[in-house]
C-alpha cells in the first residue's frame, strides 16, 4: 500500500471532530487556521467558537472595532494574528466584495496569509493542489524520508513542499493536507512518538535507523532577549486605576497595560524610590505606599524574548483623572500575563 493511502486510511480512522471540518466555508477554514497557528487545537477550539458566534461572517468581523477583536483574542498570544485577521476581513469585504479569492496567489496576497494558510484554504475549500507545510509536516516528512535539509534554512520550504506535493498526487488536496496535519499533531509527536504503532514504521528511515529524535534538523539557535518589566498598579480612594495602550511596533501592540517601567537590569535592583520617581514624571505626586506584589519575578516566555515581571501596588491620594474604574478593567484587552494578574488581584 502506498504512503498516501496509508495516511488517508489512518486519517479516516483517527480524525478529530472539529467544527471547522464540517464546512468548506473559506471564512471558517481561514478563521480556524489563523487561530491554530502556534496554538494547540484543544486550546484554540473555544476561541474559534467565540469568534464564530460573535462574528458569524467575514462582513461582521470587518465591521468590528479592533479592540473588540483583541479582547476576544486575549490569552492566545501572538496578537499580530488578531490584527491581521481584522485587516484581512476588511480587505476581503472592500476589495473582493466579501468573497474569498479562489486563486492561490490572491490568497497569499492577503495580510497574515502565507504559503501554509493559503494552501490550507485553497486545498480544503477550492481543491487547489497545494500541499501545506508547517511544523507537523516538517517533522513527519523529515523522519519518514530522513531529509537532512535544516528546516530553518532557505531551501527547506521548497524541498518539503515538493515532497508533500509529490505524495499528494491523485488524492483530494483538502483531505490529504488535513491528514498530514492531523498525523503530525496526533502520531508523529515532537517528543516520544509511539513509533512501534505507527502506520509508517516499516517505511520510516529515521525509525529504522534509530534516529527519530534527530529529526527535523535545525541549523540555528533562536537568540532570546531578556527584558525586565515593572508594572505599576495604581489604586486610589475612588477605586480607579491607570492603564495605557501599547502603541508602535513590538509585542502586544494595541493591548492595554498598567504603567510600565522597563529597565536594563534585573528587577531585584529596582526599589520604591525608582517607582516613585517614575510616577512623579507621569504627574502622580501624592504616593501613599508602594508595595512589591510578587517578590520573585514572574517569568513570561515568548519566542524571542523572556520577560521578568514584577507588579508594584501603588496607593495614591491623587485623583487619577485619566484613570478607569476597577470594575471596568475587564473591558480592555490585555496580554495573558496581565490578564492573569487582573483576575487574581481585582476579581477576588
Amino acid at each position: 500500500m502506498s504512503l498516501q493511502k496509508k495516511l488517508l486510511f489512518w486519517y479516516r480512522d483517527n480524525r478529530r471532530d472539529f467544527p471547522w471540518r464540517k464546512s468548506k466555508d473559506p471564512y471558517k477554514v481561514w478563521l480556524s487556521e489563523i487561530i491554530l497557528q502556534q496554538t494547540r487545537a484543544a486550546q484554540g477550539l473555544p476561541y474559534f467558537l467565540k469568534f464564530e458566534n460573535t462574528f458569524p461572517t467575514v462582513q461582521s468581523l470587518a465591521e468590528a472595532e479592533e479592540e473588540e477583536v483583541l479582547r476576544l483574542w486575549q490569552g492566545l498570544g501572538y496578537y499580530s494574528r488578531a490584527r491581521n485577521l481584522h485587516l484581512t476581513a476588511k480587505t476581503i469585504v472592500n476589495d473582493f466584495n466579501g468573497i474569498f479569492p479562489n486563486e492561490f496567489k490572491k490568497l497569499k496576497s492577503l495580510k497574515g496569509i502565507g504559503d501554509y494558510t493559503a494552501s490550507a484554504i485553497g486545498s480544503i475549500c477550492f481543491d487547489l493542489p497545494e500541499a501545506v507545510v508547517d511544523g507537523n509536516v516538517y517533522r513527519m516528512l523529515s523522519r519518514i524520508f530522513a531529509l537532512s535539509t535544516p528546516i530553518d534554512s532557505s531551501p527547506a520550504h521548497k524541498v518539503f513542499k515538493d515532497q508533500a506535493n509529490s505524495l499528494m498526487k491523485g488524492a483530494s488536496p483538502g483531505e490529504f493536507n488535513q491528514a498530514m496535519m492531523e498525523f503530525g499533531a496526533m502520531q508523529c509527536l515532537p517528543k516520544n512518538p509511539n513509533c512501534g504503532e505507527c502506520v509508517f514504521s516499516s517505511e520510516c528511515i529515521a525509525y529504522q535507523q534509530g534516529k527519530v529524535n534527530h529529526f527535523p534538523i535545525k541549523s540555528k539557535k533562536i537568540k532570546v532577549r531578556k527584558r525586565f518589566f515593572n508594572y505599576l498598579v495604581l489604586l486610589n480612594s475612588d477605586r480607579k486605576t491607570l492603564i495605557e495602550k501599547r502603541i508602535g511596533a513590538g509585542i502586544w501592540q494595541n493591548l492595554y497595560q498598567f504603567p510600565l517601567l522597563e529597565t536594563n537590569k534585573t528587577n531585584i535592583e529596582i526599589d520604591k524610590n525608582d517607582v516613585s520617581y517614575f510616577l512623579n514624571q507621569k504627574g502622580i505626586q501624592q504616593i501613599k505606599s508602594v508595595i512589591k506584589y510578587n517578590d520573585l519575578p514572574i517569568i513570561h516566555k515568548l519566542t524571542h524574548q523572556h520577560l521578568e515581571i514584577i507588579f508594584w501596588i501603588v496607593e495614591t491620594t491623587d485623583l487619577i483623572r485619566a484613570g478607569i474604574k476597577l470594575d471596568q478593567l475587564d473591558n480592555y484587552p490585555m496580554p495573558k500575563v496581565l490578564q492573569n494578574f487582573r483576575e487574581k488581584f481585582f476579581m477576588n
